[in-house]
Order: C-alpha cells, then structure tokens, then sequence
C-alpha cells in the first residue's frame, strides 16, 4: 500500500535531496588521525547526512584547457567574456541584393520604386556595404532596364544578421556549470576558440581484489569516471587492510574511489582499512543497494569504497559518487525528466532505494527496486532515489528520474 506524497526527486551534487531521516549519524572526535564516525555493522548512516559530510569544504579543482574536438559532454568552467559582438558587423543572410530599407518605401510589383543607387550583390556571409541595411532576393529587383527598381519594399535588418545579434560582446564565450553540447562548440568556433576551459579531476581507482580476481565492475565505474572528463587512474591493492591503506597514500589526487571489499565479510578489508588510516566516516548507508558502502576522508582528500557487485555499485555511484564529481568539475545541477509512472513503486522505510526505469511513451515504466539485475542495468534508461520516509509512489504520480546514458 502506498503511503503517503512523497517528494518524488533528489539531487545528486547541487540535485534536490528528499528528507532521509531515518537512518542514526554517528559523530565523533573531529581530530584529524581520527575516525570521525565508527559504526557498528547494524547502524546505517542516512544518505543525507552521508554527502553532507563528503561535499563539506568541497570546491571545485583548478581549470585546465581541452581542444574543442575533445569537449563535447564536458562541463565548462568559466572563460573570459567575448570582447567583440558576433557578428562582428552587419551580414547578408541570404544571397540578393543589398539595399537601404528607406529607399524601398511603397515599393511593390504594381508600383515599382526606381533606385537612384545601384544595387550591390551580396551573397549569404557577406558583410553589408556602407549605408545598407537589408537584402532583398534576387527576383525582387528588376536590372533589365537603365535604372534598376525594386518591386517590394523591407524593413531594417530583413535578409541580415545585425552586429551582434548572435551573441553580444561581454557576454560568456561558454555556459559556465553546464554540459557543452554541439551548439555550444559550434558558438565557441564561430567566436574563435579553439579550445575551452573544463575542470577535469584527478582520480585515483582502486581495485580491491576480487577473490575470483574478476573486473567487470571497477572497469564499469572506470568508464563511468571517464565519461565525466576524470583523469582516471587504476591501481590494485591486494585484500588486506595494510595492503589497502599503503595504497592510499600512493600519490596525490582529488578523489580516491575503491571498489570492492567493502563488506562485513571475513574478506573485506576496505572499511577496517580506513579506520587504520584515521579516514573513516561511515561504513554502511542508508541505501539499496549499496548498503556496505563506505565514505572518509584523507585530510580534505575525500574517499569513496564501493561495493563489488555491479548494481550496489552504481548505486553508490549515482547516490554518493556523481554529486563529489559534480562539485569538483563545477556542475551547476542537473536536470531529469519528469513523467508519469505507468505503475506503482512500493519501496521499504528506513532506506533509500535506487529504482531503475525505462521510458515507453511518456511513461517510467519500474524495472527494479533496490534489487537490480544485470538486465535491469542495461534496459533502464533513468534511475531515481526513493527516500528513506516513503513508502513508493503511486501510479500515475509524476517523478523526476536522472538519465543512466549520456547521448
């Protein structure tokens, strides 16, 4: 039974995040060298209060320069303002001729308007002569006889691009915060740029050792960094807490992501790792899947551990991981889709659970709740969070879900 109006969506880094009150924070002597937060294997920490303590004193990383060919899907940082309009000057837009508007007035073919200065031809990208400042089409003045007439009359600016009617001077060469798209690149072309800033943060991947020695999933959210414009860097750290923490402090970065070992098993080693290490701040989220996620921190250096399997993976990853990547390379927010769902989602209070969804025609259509099959990962299209107190949301009821594939 669905209870009562939840608020449908969170945000990831910058995005809305839903109350997610449930779940015990834990907090500690706040020392550097010590663990801030020691839970026991039954106490969740909330995911609120989770990326609270991530994203606290988190700025974004310095900029760095990318050829254009390099930056579509990036997010801009902040460049210097066009110092000059585009166009830089009044230009045809058509191929005609080019005319002052007041010389045209009453014009028409039953009344044609004799022009005491000869027409300049003009072809679309030209810039105006002197004095004009519009373009008729070709068959609109008529050149057969001694003077030539036009047949039609224009208003200022009819056939022409004006100075500056494409993007004014002063005005941002890219949109700071946000994905550069075709258009964007096609603006910053046209501008001159042959590159564009972006923040592109150093990360650190480490690769606790599956038993079995499998990579499906730390290749996965290798690719996943990537698609960010991450620098990714993948080490392996053999199972062992001493092993894992050596690793730790191979060489500096902006964000240290583990995958694996991060259970309460006899084998997983992440977690006792970082309480070693002085970094932990939680062990065990408030979410499904994803539950035996960890977070710390390294001085101001923040630390990730996903879960091995691929779905507490990229759960963990959208829920923890890509608001710490939003912050660090400038997002400004991000924007899901809403829709109806074509059918009731039941969700468990007391955590947040990840639900993936498909769109068929304007509806989500729920694949999966909390538990998610490698099906479930390659047909959705959209995840979206269930807070912790909501019990789902029924069907028909309009949610905002965030895109799992980048065009």
């Amino acid at each position: 039974m669905i209870g009562p109006p939840c608020e449908p969506s969170i945000e990831a880094g910058g995005l809305l995040l839903a109350s997610m009150t449930v779940a015990i924070w834990i907090a500690a002597g706040p020392s550097l060298g010590m663990s801030r937060t020691q839970p026991s294997n039954r106490t969740l920490t909330s995911l609120e209060s989770a990326l609270a303590e991530l994203l606290d004193g988190l700025v974004p990383v310095a900029l760095t320069s990318v050829p254009l060919a390099q930056a579509r899907g990036r997010i801009a940082a902040e460049m210097t303002a066009l110092a000059r309009p585009l166009p830089e000057c009044n230009r045809a837009v058509i191929d005609g001729w080019a005319l002052r508007s007041l010389d045209l007035t009453g014009a028409s073919p039953y009344s044609p308007v004799p022009l005491m200065n000869a027409p300049v031809w003009a072809e679309a990208g030209d810039a105006l002569p002197d004095g004009c400042d519009c373009v008729l089409e070709a068959d609109l003045v008529e050149c057969a006889g001694p003077v030539a007439q036009a047949v039609a009359d224009a208003i200022p600016g009819e056939g022409t691009r004006r100075s500056g009617e494409d993007i004014a001077a002063g005005r941002p060469a890219t949109i700071a915060g946000r994905p550069l798209s075709a258009t964007d690149l096609l603006a910053a072309r046209a501008a001159g740029f042959e590159r564009v800033a972006v923040r592109s943060p150093n990360v650190r991947l480490i690769d606790v050792a599956a038993i079995d020695g499998n990579l499906l999933t730390v290749e996965f959210i290798a690719e996943l960094l990537q698609a960010t414009g991450a620098r990714v860097s993948v080490e392996t750290a053999a199972r062992d807490a001493r092993s894992i923490t050596d690793t730790l402090d191979a060489h500096p970065c902006d964000l240290i992501v583990t995958v694996g070992g991060t259970g309460f098993g006899r084998s997983d080693a992440t977690a006792e790792a970082l309480t070693m290490r002085g970094a932990l701040i939680a062990h065990g989220i408030a979410l499904r899947p994803g539950r035996t996620a960890a977070i710390g921190k390294l001085g101001a250096l923040p630390i990730i551990a996903l879960p091995g399997a691929p779905d507490q993976a990229l759960a963990a990853y959208n829920a923890l991981l890509q608001p710490v990547l939003d912050r660090l390379i400038g997002r400004t927010g991000r924007s899901g889709t809403v829709l109806p769902l074509a059918r009731k989602i039941s969700s468990a209070v007391g955590m947040t659970e990840i639900a993936l969804l498909r769109q068929e025609k304007s509806a989500w259509i729920p694949l999966g709740v909390g538990d998610l099959s490698l099906d479930h990962l390659r047909m959705a299209d959209a995840w979206l969070a269930i807070a912790g107190n909501c019990e789902g949301y029924a069907a028909g009821m309009p949610v905002e879900a965030f895109p799992l594939r980048v065009a």
